[in-house]
């Protein structure tokens, strides 16, 4: 529905760079699909309008690959931030693409876990993909 979808010029140029020095290359249209079903439903329909696709997280990769160079669908999975399962026992959550560590880590508190800054961007790294699990930490106390 509307509220998912959008075209208009000003969120398609948020969607079409991320903090490389490329220049701004814009998707078609935004969409922010809120389930793993709905991801599938519009991949399969731009696979067989042979539309491109583009992942979006927070754009801050260095990279330039948000960048929609011939245009397409951008997907932000921002909407899809559930913590699915939590366990204590062997160090791992799983969750949807749209968590990030800020989120985790508040969900995580007063567990004794954490999950640590990674690679990601300069801004604030998404966790996983959907479905896979997350190794946590154990914050080290340091004494004096």
């Amino acid at each position: 529905g509307d509220p998912n979808v959008s075209t208009a010029t000003a969120v398609r140029e948020q969607h079409g760079h991320d903090e490389s020095m490329h220049a701004c290359a814009p998707p078609d249209a935004v969409v922010w699909p809120q389930s793993v079903g709905q991801v599938q439903e519009l991949a399969a329909l731009c696979y067989r309008r042979r539309v491109p696709m583009v992942p979006f997280g927070t754009g801050t990769g260095l990279e330039g690959g948000v960048n929609a160079v011939q245009g397409g669908v951008c997907f932000d999975l921002s909407r899809m931030d559930a913590i699915a399962e939590l366990s204590l026992e062997d160090f791992s959550v799983t969750v949807e693409p749209g968590v990030t560590r800020k989120a985790l880590n508040s969900h995580l508190r007063g567990t004794g876990l954490w999950f640590p800054v990674g690679t990601g961007g300069a801004g604030e790294p998404r966790v996983v993909a959907v479905g896979m699990p997350v190794e946590l930490g154990v914050p080290m106390r340091v004494g004096v």
